[in-house]
């Protein structure tokens, strides 16, 4: 699980790097104001849809079915579920594209109210938002070939096929602007491009996995009413965050012009570690439990889940300290560039620090939301959910005018918090999540680790001031993170969370191993 969990890792992060170059090019060729905000919302809405239909509710949903069926009944009929259930997703999208795209302006009325107050950035939103619209179908095809292929323990491919976003995002900024009208189309178009280019290279994987998924006439088939009915309540169970981000935005169109845009640049830094840590959990763990479920190993499933546990929380601690303490000086070297200023970058950073509190609990209900998918429970998470954007909601208007761009990413991170509180305390009388005292200890252990270190981060930083020049700040920057890290490293041995000597023991045995 570990070597599945770390291969999909890796090529998130690299994803992650790829998209941290594309937002810079963003916030330098558009800065924060009116094109930067119509280009989020156009974005926004079918990035949504993707983790709505693709990655979250129908995943959650069709994941389990097709392990299942491959267990007991063999590929064939796997592959025949695999490709009756893309046509029945193609038909729905399609149709659900068509409405899209001649009511966008209605739409755009509902996720973007700010937007209304001046005609600019309304006409520009529902252009572009024409031009994203068709990802939504591309991407959640995608979604599904990517899960044929995790259920298949192909998870490196998977997972190394959403670069093409980010690669195509990057030529598409840098070479197509020249021949259309502002940088904000040339982003536009190249989402729809990248949608291409990803369902075309999970295609052919699976093609080179010798499980063909030429779509099948949509019937409603036994088994394909049971995904439906698996994945309806799904919807909102497995989305949350991103129905809660989407009410972010729609608060932040309420707010000063540029608010999005310093929100959105504040989540590309949060999501990160929280893309990673999060999409490797959750892809990574949610075969494995239906597996163990299916066979009837349940101390296995209880081990798999406590063992994700503590790898994101090793991870994401650390995370949740060192962008507290550096959040202005990553985004002033990030992102202080051009067209995006140097206060903007500064505005920018206390959304960062407000989305930063939430980010365990964010990474922790990737981790949670699996538990209840495996034992083919859709229903539980979206009570909670409802619950859970309600709270949002609330939380947003409460927080939107005495905090402005920093309401919205607060009011996210507290429901959140209230999302995995809830989650954790119903799998603990279901018996379905059971957490040892010395598992418990060792969380402290590690919470403890990630603070001492944030605050000797914060104590270096009162001493030896940010410079000015880029080079030396990029130079301050990475000292900073490399002090972090070998400090936090340091204190997980002190504490006896990781042994060191063991650690590279490990990764010399591994080394030898690819090398014979």
């Amino acid at each position: 699980m570990l070597k599945n969990f770390l291969t999909v890792g890796g090529w998130t992060m690299l994803s992650r790097i790829l998209g941290l170059v594309r937002d810079q090019l963003l916030a330098a060729f558009m800065g924060a104001g009116p094109l930067q905000d119509a280009y989020q919302v156009a974005f926004r809405l079918p990035n949504m849809f993707r983790r709505l239909f693709g990655e979250g509710a129908f995943n959650a949903a069709f994941v389990p079915l097709f392990s299942s069926v491959l267990t007991k009944e063999g590929k064939d009929e796997a592959r025949t579920f695999a490709r009756r259930a893309l046509g029945v997703m193609l038909l729905w999208l399609l149709f659900l594209c068509v409405l899209g795209e001649i009511f966008m302006p209605q739409v755009l009325r509902l996720i973007a109210p700010g937007f209304l107050q001046t005609g600019e950035r309304y006409a520009l939103g529902v252009s572009l938002s024409r031009i994203t619209f068709p990802y939504l179908v591309l991407i959640c095809a995608a979604a599904l070939v990517a899960g044929v292929l995790n259920g298949l323990h192909r998870f490196g491919i998977a997972a190394a096929a959403y670069l093409a976003f980010n690669v195509v995002g990057i030529a598409a900024i840098l070479f197509a602007s020249p021949f259309l009208p502002n940088v904000a189309y040339a982003a536009a178009w190249g989402v729809t491009a990248s949608g291409v280019a990803q369902l075309g290279l999970l295609l052919w994987a699976a093609h080179r996995a010798q499980f063909g998924l030429m779509p099948l006439w949509p019937a409603l088939t036994p088994r394909i009413r049971l995904l439906v009915r698996r994945m309806v309540p799904g919807l909102v169970g497995s989305g949350v965050g991103q129905i809660n981000l989407t009410v972010d935005t729609i608060i932040g169109t309420l707010l000063p012009p540029g608010s999005v845009s310093l929100m959105y640049f504040a989540d590309r830094i949060n999501q990160l570690p929280l893309g990673v840590l999060g999409a490797a959990a959750g892809t990574t763990l949610l075969p494995v439990l239906t597996r163990y479920l299916a066979a009837g190993e349940h101390d296995a499933a209880h081990a798999a889940q406590n063992r994700a546990m503590s790898y994101v929380l090793l991870l994401t601690l650390p995370a949740v300290a060192g962008l507290l303490a550096l959040a202005g000086p990553i985004m002033i070297v990030l992102f202080g560039h051009g067209s995006f200023t140097e206060h903007d970058a500064l505005l920018s950073a206390q959304a960062l620090r407000a989305y930063a509190i939430g980010l365990p609990a964010f990474v922790l209900v990737k981790v949670f939301s699996p538990a209840f998918f495996a034992r083919g429970d859709t229903r539980t998470p979206v009570y909670i959910g409802i619950g859970v954007l309600v709270l949002n909601f609330l939380l947003n208007l409460l927080f939107m005018k005495p905090l402005a761009h920093m309401g919205p990413p607060l009011a996210s991170s507290l429901a959140a918090c209230a999302n995995v509180a809830c989650l954790a305390i119903l799998l603990m009388r279901r018996d379905a999540l059971q957490v040892s005292g010395r598992e418990q200890f060792r969380m402290v252990k590690t919470a403890c680790a990630a603070i001492l270190m944030g605050v000797v981060l914060l104590g270096v930083q009162a001493l030896l001031a940010f410079p000015s020049g880029l080079s030396l700040r990029i130079l301050w920057l990475g000292s900073m993170v490399g002090l972090g890290a070998v400090l936090y490293a340091v204190l997980l041995h002190v504490f006896g969370i990781m042994n060191g000597a063991d650690l590279l023991a490990r990764v010399q045995q591994r080394l030898r191993k690819r090398r014979a």
